[in-house]
């Protein structure tokens, strides 16, 4: 793998690395993990569709790193999905309260990938793709 592969898909590979396993907990056991036990069927509901929208995003990325066509969408979809997050968390801190330190982790990861994409993107190593 060339410098500029590496430099433009490791953080699609990171978030692969991540969402995958993490969209598995979200799906069928979040209270392993977190601080999250569901009651009702809608609630497992919610919780499956944000595993699939997990996974999906997760094959998008895969897509990218393995596929140079798709490679700008997926720095792009990677970039507005980890600062999305990163966003509704950081609100969430200042509205809710101090989530568990799984989430405050989450926050950062999310947007130091966010950023990264953003780097990416607006960089030298974006303007052949």
């Amino acid at each position: 793998m060339k410098k500029k592969d590496f430099i433009s898909k490791i953080h699609l590979v990171i978030s692969v690395l991540i969402v995958v396993p993490v969209s598995f907990i979200y799906g069928f056991n979040p209270g392993t993990r977190f601080n999250i036990f569901l009651g009702t069927v809608d609630e497992h509901n919610f919780f499956k569709a944000i595993m699939g929208l997990y996974l999906g995003f997760s094959v998008f990325w895969l897509l990218g790193i393995f596929k140079k066509n798709h490679l700008k969408l997926a720095l792009v979809s990677n970039t507005i999905f980890m600062l999305g997050l990163a966003i509704g968390r950081l609100l969430s801190f200042f509205i809710d309260g101090t989530p568990t330190s799984a989430y405050v982790l989450g926050i950062i990861g999310e947007f130091l990938i966010g950023f990264y994409g953003l780097w990416i993107l607006n960089s030298k190593y974006s303007k052949k793709l």
